[in-house]
């Protein structure tokens, strides 16, 4: 791949991991859109900060007249879409930031893509791409059975997962009235290096460390399907090389756990890779709190499309993705500080 590749959010969990992956393992050109709000953060980017072929530009996707510059400037040959306000607890507290970035924000970039696009010359445009990265929580919850494919109608029950559901619907949109090439992509919980502490996995591991409270909703026993942020970044760019314009594919890991089951298998691999930090086993440090409004009950995605049409499948199971994890927070305590 050496094509140049516009990645909004790429400060980002996701994003970030997506930048660094195309940098250290392709020969792409890439250029990084970030507000760098809360959640983005250049030390995320730190790994390919000295590279000719990356490039950074500090700006809101609500800009139009920014994302207008940037698709002028940098002629890119595709986007991967992943900038978002993401975090359920944030959305019930302030819904009118994931609106706007996530809404009009995805609105606002879908336009400058389009305008870009269509002044293309004939033929150039053809193998343009515009990839939005989106959540399985879009489609809801599920019941003791069953999983999500890219049929379940929508049914979000948190303002973040509505406000990524209406991104998915201005993707489509854009495709069938105007005809740009957009993929998108339904993703369960990812996880993984760099993730931000207020997430569920680094604030177990790093409560668990300071010998604090680690804080479980509830009874625990919401189940969630987890995604090794590696194996997303490869569904990723596998949809972008090979999926058909205008199709949907659910990327999951396979790997579904209650809450308090993952919380407790992190606790005993603290306890093996930090026997010393604490006199008790990490689980005594397990605290039931009262449960956030709308706490879809399951999520489980069916990714037998994206198995079957384009080959992907996830590599790192949960066991090995959450020792890479732990390892990795322990020996990074330093980006944990400056985040």
């Amino acid at each position: 791949m050496s094509d140049t590749l516009l990645v909004t959010g790429g400060a980002g969990f996701i994003g970030s991991a997506v930048v660094r992956h195309l940098i250290q393992e392709t020969d792409a050109t890439v250029v990084t859109i970030d507000a760098l709000t809360y959640a983005g953060h250049r030390e995320n980017l730190a790994p390919v900060a000295g590279s000719d072929r990356h490039h950074f530009e500090r700006e809101d996707i609500t800009d139009a007249p920014a994302m207008h510059r940037l698709f002028r400037e940098h002629a890119p040959d595709a986007v991967l879409h992943l900038a978002a306000e993401s975090h359920v607890d944030r959305s019930i507290d302030g819904p009118a930031a994931f609106v706007q970035t996530n809404v009009v924000g995805t609105q606002v970039l879908l336009e400058a893509a389009r305008t870009y696009w269509e002044d293309l010359p004939e033929g150039e445009g053809e193998d343009f791409r515009f990839l939005h990265v989106s959540t399985d929580e879009v489609y809801g919850e599920l019941g003791e059975t069953g999983a999500f494919t890219e049929e379940t109608p929508y049914d979000p029950s948190s303002p973040y997962s509505a406000s990524k559901a209406g991104a998915d619907h201005l993707v489509r949109a854009w495709y069938r009235t105007y005809g740009l090439p957009v993929l998108i992509t339904n993703c369960s919980n990812n996880y993984g290096p760099y993730q931000h502490p207020e997430k569920l996995i680094p604030v177990v591991i790093l409560n668990a460390l300071d010998g604090e409270s680690i804080p479980v909703y509830g009874d625990g026993k919401n189940v969630r399907d987890w995604l090794y942020v590696e194996d997303h970044v490869r569904a990723l760019l596998r949809v972008l090389r090979e999926g058909q314009v205008g199709e949907t594919y659910n990327v999951g890991g396979g790997e579904e756990r209650e809450n308090i089951a993952l919380v407790r298998q992190i606790c005993d691999l603290l306890d093996e890779r930090r026997p010393a930090a604490r006199s008790g086993p990490h689980r005594d440090l397990i605290t039931f709190v009262d449960d956030r409004p709308g706490h879809d009950w399951r999520y489980a995605i069916d990714a037998s499309k994206i198995e079957d049409e384009l080959g992907w499948a996830p590599e790192v199971t949960l066991e090995e993705g959450l020792r890479r994890t732990v390892d990795w927070y322990v020996e990074h305590r330093n980006w944990v500080e400056a985040v």
